[in-house]
């Protein structure tokens, strides 16, 4: 080759090299220039959501330490978590399950006796199930009608819809039958195992699709998903954590299908009947007894991606996920969470893991967006559903 050539292609490369770092710089110094704006300018309310928002992650606190003290980022979140609150017990009597929609013991509906022990059945026999409502009454004055002539795309008993707030969009799942809905769980935890991820889970218990459910240690984002943060119960045993530990944000179903959400020991969790559940440390609980919680925080947490879990009067499930950290969704706080469930008409609802977690699927699709870099995040249990 000769020099002149060569002396090209080093000149162009050069250049090229020059351009993406000055590109790059002029990004990073935007990005510095909005957070600085957002942490110390006028809006005590952008702060308070900047701050409260990347202190919920796992791997980005330490763009709230960049621009503040930690005792500034501790009076900002103070009253954010729910250690001094105080739960009612969950009045059973206000859910109100159809004679035909009883469980059996298991967590699984009588009439799929040939369920596995694992809370798993087919699909299709779910799909023929006529144990689901209508889902027409849900409570609510608010709950959109679907009813109509035109037949609905998906089974009898399941609905899904499209969840739009202001800052953030997503998808909500109704399904009436609690007995289609169960825990799925890893065979074995601890810190030399993995998780699995959503659709693993999905596809190893047969599921029609479900959501992600308790937390899991992370140290900077890089949990295996096997560690869960608190209790994880099924099929009526405790399968990590024990009787005697205090586990907050506990979610889980009894024998008769009947959502349970509340601060309790594991000894208290089996007491209610949880047959299937699990915790979220982080919590917080949504509505309890029909009764919003935690609506004095100011602005009840950060804007990041979010999943729930509730249920209406009339027994059905209220699987609720929402996207964040995106250009058409920058995410949910709490309260947006508590609205939205209450707008369907739930009794007693729980956030669960949030952020890079957060997924929904159905039939083999994902209907909702992970904000997870790599794809799919490993977890320790996930809500299914039949």
């Amino acid at each position: 080759m000769k020099k002149s050539s060569l002396k090209r292609i080093l000149k162009y490369t050069g250049r090229g090299a020059l351009v993406v770092l000055t590109l790059l710089l002029a990004v990073i110094i935007a990005l510095y220039t909005v957070m600085f704006i957002l942490v110390k300018g006028p809006s005590e309310t952008a702060r308070t959501l900047f701050v409260r928002s990347v202190m919920e992650t796992s791997a980005g606190k330490f763009l709230a330490y960049i621009y503040l003290s930690e005792e500034e980022i501790a009076e900002i979140t103070s009253g954010s978590g729910d250690d001094d609150i105080t739960y009612d017990k969950v009045d059973v009597s206000l859910i109100q399950i159809p004679t035909s929609d009883v469980t059996t013991t298991d967590g699984n509906s009588s009439a799929d006796d040939s369920s596995s022990t694992n809370g798993s059945s087919s699909a299709d026999k779910s799909a023929e199930s006529d144990s689901g409502g209508s889902g027409d009454d849900t409570g609510s004055d608010t709950t959109e009608d679907t009813s109509g002539d035109e037949e609905s795309e998906y089974p009898e008993g399941i609905e899904i819809i499209d969840i739009v707030g202001s800052t953030y969009y997503g998808k909500m799942i109704i399904i009436s039958d609690p007995s289609r809905v169960t825990v799925a769980t890893l065979d074995t935890y601890g810190v030399a195992y993995s998780g699995k991820t959503l659709s693993e889970f999905v596809k190893s218990y047969g599921a029609l699709g479900g959501i992600n459910a308790g937390g899991f240690d992370d140290p900077n984002g890089s949990g295996s998903g096997a560690v869960p943060d608190g209790i994880v119960i099924k099929n009526g045993e405790i399968v990590w954590g024990d009787t005697s530990t205090y586990y907050k944000c506990v979610v889980g179903f009894d024998s008769n299908g009947i959502l349970h959400v509340g601060n309790m020991t594991g000894a208290e969790a089996l007491a209610d009947g949880i047959v299937n559940g699990l915790s979220f440390a982080n919590g917080p609980l949504l509505i309890v007894n029909g009764k919003a919680q935690n609506t004095s925080r100011s602005l009840g947490g950060g804007l990041n991606p979010r999943t729930a879990i509730g249920q209406r009067s009339d027994g059905a499930v209220l699987m609720l996920v929402i996207n964040g950290r995106q250009a058409d969704s920058l995410g949910a706080t709490y309260d947006d969470l508590i609205l939205e469930m209450q707008k369907y008409g739930a009794v007693n609802a729980a956030n669960l893991d949030g952020g890079s977690s957060s997924l929904m699927m159905y039939d083999g699709e994902y209907i909702t967006t992970s904000a997870y870099l790599f794809g799919e995040r490993d977890l320790p249990n996930a809500f299914i559903f039949y």
